[in-house]
């Protein structure tokens, strides 16, 4: 894999630590804005709904531009969002910082994911996807779980402060690695790249991805409260459990890729599957310790498994130009599945059968997943079981 694969996952790693730290923060976060739980885990449905948001926008806007000069310009807002949430005096500060912060999210996977599989071989475009996608995982392994102590420690800005650290450094990586378009991306056609996203096995691929992952983010959203007051681990035990977490992350996500570059359709079905059972068995896990860690680690696993083949079937669906819009609306739709878990999660813990209960309801998620691949798969008979997107230069 070229060197400047692993540039892209930089980013993708300043960019995994500021979305995934403030989970392991709420406690903190709720305490200090003096907020309650489930209106903490909103600053996750904020960020998230502002990933739906600008990643279709910024991608559109940006479509006639060199990518290298897009995903470093993404990556200075970056920088700037996260110094204004380590600033924020109130509630309403850091959300308005964290839905600028997310404006940056879907353009620069999008436009990443597209540009990863410029670098490559045909047959290994979803493992160089899967790989941007490590720079995720690694920030659960290493950033969220040192963030998370870090904000015990010192104060949940100092995570913030240690983010845009974070981002300044992939900024710079990013600067370097990247190598310049070979030509110039001709102006967007918007009004075509919508009829290719328009496509109803794309719609259905977006479908798919959103409720798989909100499934994830009930869960994974209310992670530290659940270990806390259901399992009964002390708050200081959340940062290490975070790392089995991110364990599986990286097993999952890797493993995904190897999948979807065998056969897509039975990737997916697959990865989406075993998120159920995973989401549903952790909610008899959590009456255990040990059985809390594993199904901790089984979460990670099962959730990042669907990652790249989610991500390539909206490729290859999509044709042409249109692929840099498709793989932003799919970032969006990962995302809006990430807020619509999150609000989920808090309904239930406010309004429905509360906290011990949550990842049991959040299993119903990834099985409306599984009906609506299945309605795609059969939509499109003639699609072909591998990837078969073309490179867009």
């Amino acid at each position: 894999m070229p060197v400047a694969l692993y540039a892209l996952t930089a980013g993708a790693f300043g960019i995994g630590v500021t979305e995934f730290v403030i989970m392991g923060l709420l406690l903190e976060v709720s305490r200090e804005l003096n907020v309650t739980i489930a209106a903490a885990g909103l600053l996750i449905s904020g960020y998230a709904l502002g990933v739906t948001i600008g990643a279709p926008v910024l991608t559109a806007l940006t479509a006639g531009l060199p990518r290298k000069q897009v995903l470093v310009g993404l990556m200075v807002i970056f920088v700037i969002g996260n110094a204004a949430c380590a600033l924020a005096p109130n509630y309403g500060w850091l959300m308005a910082a964290r839905v600028l912060t997310a404006l940056t999210h879907g353009t620069f996977f999008g436009v990443g994911a597209v540009v990863a599989t410029d670098l490559v071989a045909k047959d290994k475009r979803a493992s160089a996807i899967a790989i941007m996608f490590t720079g995720l995982t690694v920030a659960t392994v290493l950033g969220v779980p040192f963030g998370t102590w870090l904000g015990q420690n010192y104060g949940w800005r100092a995570s913030f402060w240690a983010v845009t650290l974070v981002g300044l450094i992939a900024l710079v990586v990013l600067a370097v690695f990247v190598p310049q378009d070979r030509t110039r991306p001709e102006a967007a056609d918007w009004r075509a790249d919508l009829r290719a996203i328009a496509r109803r096995p794309v719609l259905l691929g977006l479908l798919t991805t959103v409720l798989g992952y909100a499934g994830v983010f009930a869960v994974f959203t209310y992670i530290a409260p659940l270990l806390t007051k259901i399992t009964g681990f002390a708050d200081g035990a959340v940062s290490p459990i975070l790392l089995v977490f991110g364990g599986g992350l990286v097993m999952g996500n890797l493993l995904g890729g190897r999948l979807a570059d065998r056969n897509l359709i039975r990737a997916i079905l697959g990865t989406l599957t075993a998120l159920a059972i995973v989401l549903a068995g952790m909610g008899f896990a959590l009456n255990s310790r040990v059985a809390a860690v594993a199904f901790t680690g089984l979460l990670g696993a099962a959730g990042f498994a669907t990652v790249a083949p989610l991500q390539m079937w909206v490729l290859s669906k999509a044709e042409g130009a249109g692929q840099s819009l498709a793989s932003s609306f799919n970032i969006g739709a990962f995302n809006l599945g990430n807020a619509i878990g999150a609000w989920a999660g808090g309904m239930v813990i406010t309004h429905g059968p509360g906290l011990a209960l949550v990842p049991i309801t959040a299993a119903l998620f990834p099985m409306l997943a599984i009906a609506t691949a299945l309605i795609a798969v059969r939509t499109g008979k003639s699609a072909p079981l591998t990837p078969s997107c073309k490179p867009v230069h």
